[in-house]
């Protein structure tokens, strides 16, 4: 298995970004690529988990070992496969993930793209009691604000790329145009911050 990856930020999308190693292009899929947008042309490190089934060979980056090890453990879940693990761990806040899952939150856990009632008992039942050595490592990632020139569209480049993360992470376009609005009142955001607070929104 690939333990990292360390190389400049190349190109970056709503899906995935692509590192550059030496002249080779990494594309790596991550669960907020924007994330990385204040590193764009600069090195940084990734630690990756490489998923091959018989029609998919593809890179998984994160920031820590610890957001790679939850995503791999929401692997082993029957119903969740990389997407909708991507998704879990996107909300910025898998220690809370982990306590939901101790407290049998099923109510919590319900609200992620791709997660009913029947997936949420599942996690719960493989992973209670895995998890806690997770849980003191795992902390939000604070991150500081991008500004860039805004369009002439209905919302800022900032939020329009952050929108398609969502829809990318699988979350209905239903749900982002109800909290698109409230998004749209904080001016000046990342893609990253807003996307960050989409989530909140969404998981509330």
């Amino acid at each position: 298995m690939i333990e990292f990856v360390r190389g400049k930020v190349d190109f970056i999308s709503p899906e995935f970004i692509v590192i550059d190693v030496s002249g080779v292009g990494y594309q790596i899929f991550t669960p907020n690529p924007f994330i990385f947008q204040k590193d764009l042309n600069e090195e940084i490190k990734v630690f990756t988990y490489q998923y091959v089934r018989e029609d998919v060979n593809a890179l998984y980056g994160f920031q820590t070992r610890q957001e790679r090890t939850l995503f791999t453990k929401l692997l082993n879940v029957s119903g969740i496969g990389p997407k909708g693990a991507l998704a879990i761990i996107a909300a910025g806040q898998p220690d809370h993930v982990v306590q939901a899952i101790e407290d049998e939150n099923e109510k919590f856990l319900v609200k992620f793209p791709g997660v009913g009632k029947k997936t949420a008992r599942q996690m719960i039942l493989d992973l209670k009691g895995k998890l806690n050595d997770l849980l003191s490592d795992l902390m939000p990632d604070q991150y500081e604000p991008v500004k860039y020139v805004e369009t002439k569209a209905k919302y800022t480049y900032e939020l329009e790329d952050a929108i398609e993360a969502l829809k990318v992470l699988g979350y209905a376009e239903k749900e982002i145009n109800k909290i698109a609005p409230i998004l749209a009142k904080d001016e000046g955001l990342s893609t990253d911050q807003y996307i960050k607070k989409a989530l909140q929104l969404l998981l509330k």
